[in-house]
């Protein structure tokens, strides 16, 4: 397939690299891992065959040869040579006809699939791209040609969808620590009562927060560099939590207040700027 239109930001990404953090590279991969396996089931690929993510949408592709692809994620105009198609269903593009997906209606980012999956080189075992890092394919570009690999399985039509809409408000649960005793009490009710929202510097590192401050203790001092891992609330020394995703990285040096389970940060990937934030922390 040929970009057309790369949009805002269009990268590639799968399941991520697993078991490579030693080596001080991050996981990466998809943001929204729910929106990744099912769209690859509904053209016959492997749960965690490769994508694209595209942030904002606005992404537009010509298929150099007849593909069957499929779209969800943050919901979506989709169109096929400016005809409206289905989003979250299996479609047919034929040779030559052009695949546009529109900017979200809701959410922020959409996951196109194509049967055989992306076939970029796998680095590290992974075809994702990783912002930070620097590794795997670059973001797309206008003119770049994606190889697609040999179709794995029979499409499947799912009627109804179950996937989430985006969040209105994002509730983040959060298990304390491990550096929850550099904060005091007044950090940990600003904690329960506070109110943030996402803020426009967030990326796929991290979902950055704006809102009320959560103070360390001041006789804590500096913290080495210690291990980083999904989920993780890091407090930077302006008081403002970040809550690292995929992209983050595998060491940091600020204290990790807290971490949020996995299984919510699907929901995090959906937020837009502006969203309001809250948290709920798990009864220690």
């Amino acid at each position: 397939m040929e970009v057309v239109r790369p949009g805002p930001l269009t990268t590639v990404q799968d399941g991520g690299r697993v078991g490579v953090a030693a080596l001080g590279v991050p996981r990466a991969g998809a943001l929204d891992p729910g929106a990744l396996r099912l769209v690859n089931r509904l053209v016959g690929n492997v749960p965690d065959a490769a994508v694209l993510e595209a942030t904002l949408g606005g992404v537009a592709l010509r298929a150099l040869e007849p593909v069957l692809v499929a779209v969800l994620g943050a919901p979506a105009p989709v169109l096929v040579d400016g005809r409206a198609v289905a989003w979250g269903a299996p479609v047919r593009v034929p040779a030559g006809a052009v695949l546009a997906v529109g900017a979200p209606t809701s959410g922020l980012r959409c996951y196109l699939s194509v049967a055989g999956g992306f076939a970029v080189p796998p680095v590290l075992g992974s075809r994702s791209t990783d912002l930070l890092a620097g590794l795997g394919p670059a973001p797309l570009v206008a003119g770049q040609l994606l190889p697609v690999g040999p179709p794995t399985g029979p499409p499947c039509w799912i009627d109804p969808l179950p996937l989430p809409a985006p969040p209105r408000e994002l509730l983040l649960r959060l298990d304390l620590g491990p550096r929850a005793d550099w904060f005091g009490p007044s950090a940990l009710r600003t904690l329960d009562s506070g109110r943030w929202t996402v803020s426009t510097a967030s990326n796929r590192v991290g979902l950055r927060l704006t809102g009320p401050l959560l103070e360390r203790l001041p006789d804590r001092g500096e913290l080495p560099s210690e291990g980083m891992v999904l989920g993780a609330v890091q407090v930077p020394p302006d008081g403002l939590p970040v809550v690292f995703l995929a992209d983050h990285p595998t060491t940091g040096g600020y204290p990790v207040l807290g971490v949020v389970p996995a299984g919510d940060l699907a929901s995090a990937a959906q937020a837009v700027p502006g969203t309001p934030v809250r948290f709920t922390r798990s009864m220690q």
